[in-house]
């Protein structure tokens, strides 16, 4: 999908968040300001707000000449992430649909989106979200499919919500043990979106196959992946897309066989699905 009308003034306000989580100066915080209104003005409307985001993060991390803008804010993430993994692990020791189960924890770290225009508190998500029903389901669709394929890939999403990620791969192993299951993470540090560095940080290749796509985007762009990537994406039979930088690169794309996990977090989204701002969503194409 590409940018609508309403994705500029929030790319543009993201450089406010990015002032805030480096701590720059107000010279600089101006200066990120100033510097994207000035880009907003030339945004390619052929692009995919992620297509989009990918420059103007480009041009902010050479202003503020840090190469990994939330790193920090990374590390605070996944340490809060991991602070709900006991919990996570006795609510899915005692459920009585494991794969649906770990559906939900996947898709309630979706909320940690620092690009997100509407923010939502993780300890409330988690608490919600077994109580939750799909807006949009097709479960029963993406549980048949998982007994029948033998190769699915999942496209990671944010730093946080990849600690949820971990755990639902760790269900899917159990109960799918004939499928091979590949966890793909973005190409460079972009936004909060998970890399390999924290990827290996916890362990994911320990437990599956862990591919750098190559994408220099908030969202998984086929034309910029690495031949490896797309061959990967082509080949396997099902894609698992987390979020919804990936729901926006990939909506749509040449292949079939994609199951959409995320929460929506923006009108633009929201329209796209036909659904609301809050709404957690299984779609099946």
């Amino acid at each position: 999908m590409n940018i609508a009308q309403e994705c500029v003034r929030c790319i543009i306000n993201q450089s406010v968040k990015v002032a805030d989580a480096i701590n720059a100066d107000e010279d600089l915080s101006k200066r990120l300001f100033a510097t994207v209104e000035t880009m907003s003005r030339d945004f390619s409307f052929q692009l995919s707000p992620p297509e989009v985001a990918s420059d103007v993060y480009e041009k902010m991390a050479f202003l503020a000449q840090k190469e990994d803008l939330y790193d920090e804010v990374k590390t605070l993430s996944t340490q809060k992430a991991q602070a709900f993994v006991p919990l996570l692990n006795k609510k899915l020791a005692i459920s009585k649909n494991k794969l649906l189960t770990a559906t939900k924890i996947a898709v309630a770290g979706n909320v940690i989106d620092l690009a997100a225009a509407v923010e939502f508190d993780l300890a409330e998500e988690l608490n919600k979200i077994f109580h939750t029903e799909f807006t949009h389901s097709d479960f029963n669709a993406f549980e048949k499919e998982l007994s029948k394929v033998k190769k699915v890939l999942i496209l990671g999403d944010n730093v946080g919500e990849h600690v949820f990620d971990y755990l639902f791969i760790e269900v899917l192993q159990e109960l799918y043990p004939q499928i091979d299951f590949i966890y793909m993470v973005r190409g460079t540090p972009i936004i909060n979106d998970v890399t390999m560095k924290e990827a290996r940080q916890i362990g994911f290749d320990k437990i599956c196959r862990l591919v750098d796509s190559g994408v220099n985007t908030p969202g998984f762009v086929y034309a910029r992946a690495n031949r490896e990537a797309q061959k990967i994406f082509d080949e396997v039979d099902l894609v698992i897309s987390k979020g919804m930088g990936n729901y926006e690169c990939l909506s749509p794309s040449h292949r079939k066989n994609i199951c959409f996990l995320l929460k929506v977090k923006c009108d633009v989204v929201a329209a796209s699905l036909g659904e609301h701002i809050g709404d957690i969503i299984c779609k099946l194409v």
